[in-house]
């Protein structure tokens, strides 16, 4: 049995499933093509998944009646649960880290069923009588994503999505004939002052990308907080984006006082050990397709060049002569100007890239594969489209929508004559299962890396067939060199954290670093 006590105090041991005793190989398939009964025969057979009690349990007869409670899987024998695929034994594990607590954050890396873990810890929970009210927020193009799980991996469970107008949605949120409701996080504060109310409780409230409340200020992170509830769960698959006081921001919906500013990180790991389960893929999906990576670094084009060249020029020119009145939002405007060149050239139309990435898609769709393109800038998507007429490229951004968009994606994954999906980093970046597409193209990078993987996570993912290939698109000798460079250091911040090696990290792209790209002296700091 694994005793409460941990032997490790970096945040990678935090995911190594605490209190949890699993004994059994991995399971030989991610996905089975017939139901799943834990009695009927399946990789489940033979494993043991113990469900152990969280720290913040304090009474010895609660202790004793998880600790006495039989194997996961015959819980879901006796209550008869049968499951639409087969699912790994750590997502049983999942299920039993969940089951218990009355705060947890599941911050499984982007592609590990995060969503199956939760609804079925929830149907467990409702079965069993310990919860009647359930309420689950999330981003709203994820909300039909949730509708679709939960008639997937618990059919029988009643759902009820809060939307409509705002009497209507008053109606809603008092209704008690459905156990689980559903809204978005931009609806929560709109509907501030009806959540706020303490008669309106809930047994347990679920967050989906949880780091949407990483700004402990900000008016989402103080709706959430507020509402009335017996257990707090969060599931993001980039707990810590920029910097450490992410998982605080978190934090202070789970178990608020566990985490402080300017907690070391080993002393975080401590106190945050209990609440958090993370796995990566790479630790438990060993059987799951690689990924390669290739930097695909281009040379602007003549007329392209010449463009960059005299936008830069005027941009830094015009900075320095702001003296101390520049600041950030000057300098971002410029970047953000220069990467667009960088796609394509207002003047010319010339774009490099696209060249580069046409040759890339000619083969692919020959051969019969899939492919994602990203851009931050939907306008360049429209480009790209517009360039593309024989491939029939599919469209999933901000401007494609709700209602079309399962249409879109169902074209995707069935229609061969489509091979190609062009979509936002915001549209297409969380909460869409793709594992259809082996190649993904990033026309151009984001600010964040952990943004950029879970882009990426579209397509690796369980039910990956295929390697998949990663290519991202780079104007060479250009701001978008220089910025991939803050990006690789951003990307040693999470690991940094969570393998305490060293000291804090500060994060990325910070002010310093944005006037830096430019050689340019921030005001305020000293002169050399």
């Amino acid at each position: 049995m694994v005793e409460d006590g941990h032997d490790s105090t970096s945040l990678t041991g935090i995911g190594n499933t605490p209190r949890i005793e699993s004994v059994a190989p991995p399971a030989a398939n991610a996905v089975g093509t017939t139901a799943f009964v834990p009695d009927a025969g399946s990789s489940s057979r033979g494993h043991s998944t113990r469900i152990h009690p969280s720290r913040d349990i304090v009474k010895i007869k609660d202790r004793l009646h998880y600790i006495l409670q039989p194997p996961l899987e015959t819980l879901i024998r006796n209550e008869r649960i049968v499951f639409p695929f087969n699912p790994f034994p750590f997502q049983l594990q999942g299920v039993a880290f969940l089951y218990p607590r009355m705060a947890g954050i599941l911050a499984d890396e982007m592609g590990l069923g995060k969503t199956m873990q939760t609804i079925t810890a929830v149907r467990l929970l409702l079965r069993a009588g310990k919860i009647r009210s359930v309420l689950l927020i999330c981003p709203k193009p994820l909300v039909m994503n949730w509708q679709r799980e939960f008639s997937r991996w618990a059919p029988e469970l009643p759902i009820a999505v809060i939307e409509g107008d705002h009497s209507v949605r008053q109606w809603q949120w008092r209704q008690t004939n459905n156990p689980i409701k559903v809204a978005n996080y931009e609806l929560m504060v709109r509907d501030r002052d009806i959540v706020a109310d303490p008669l309106l409780q809930f047994d347990l409230v679920v967050l989906d990308e949880a780091q949407r409340i990483k700004n402990r200020s900000s008016h989402t992170s103080r709706v959430v907080r507020s509402i009335a509830r017996r257990r707090s769960w969060a599931l993001t698959g980039t707990p810590i984006e920029n910097s450490s006081d992410d998982l605080l921001g978190i934090f202070e919906f789970v178990a608020p006082g566990t985490l402080r500013a300017g907690m070391k990180p080993r002393h975080m790991a401590q106190a945050a050990r209990d609440y958090i389960l993370r796995r990566t893929k790479d630790e438990v999906l060993t059987e799951l397709p690689p990924k390669w990576f290739r930097d695909a670094e281009v040379n602007l084009l003549a007329a392209q060049r010449e463009t960059y060249r005299m936008a830069e020029e005027e941009g830094v020119l015009r900075l320095t002569g702001m003296g101390d009145g520049v600041n950030v939002q000057h300098v971002f405007e410029l970047i953000l100007r220069l990467k667009q060149i960088c796609n394509f050239d207002p003047a010319t139309g010339e774009s490099a890239k696209f060249e580069r990435l046409i040759v890339d898609l000619e083969e692919l769709a020959a051969n019969g594969h899939k492919a994602l393109v990203f851009s931050q800038w939907v306008q360049t998507l429209l480009e790209i489209r517009n360039r593309l007429p024989s491939f029939n490229p599919l469209e999933f951004h901000g401007k494609v929508p709700q209602r079309k968009r399962d249409e879109v994606l169902r074209r995707f994954e069935h229609d061969p004559a489509c091979p190609i999906l062009l979509t936002s980093y915001g549209a297409g970046g969380v909460g869409l299962n793709l594992q259809f597409a082996s190649y993904v193209f990033l026309f151009d990078r984001w600010w964040n890396p952990a943004v950029e993987d879970q882009a990426i996570n579209r397509a690796h993912r369980l039910g990956s067939k295929r390697p998949v290939t990663i290519t991202r698109l780079v104007a060479v000798n250009t701001i978008e060199e220089r910025i991939e460079q803050i990006l690789a250091q951003k990307r040693e911040l999470a690991d940094t954290i969570f393998s305490i090696a060293g000291q804090p990290s500060q994060g990325g792209l910070s002010q310093q670093e944005l006037f830096s790209l430019f050689d340019l002296r921030m005001p305020g700091a000293d002169k050399p």
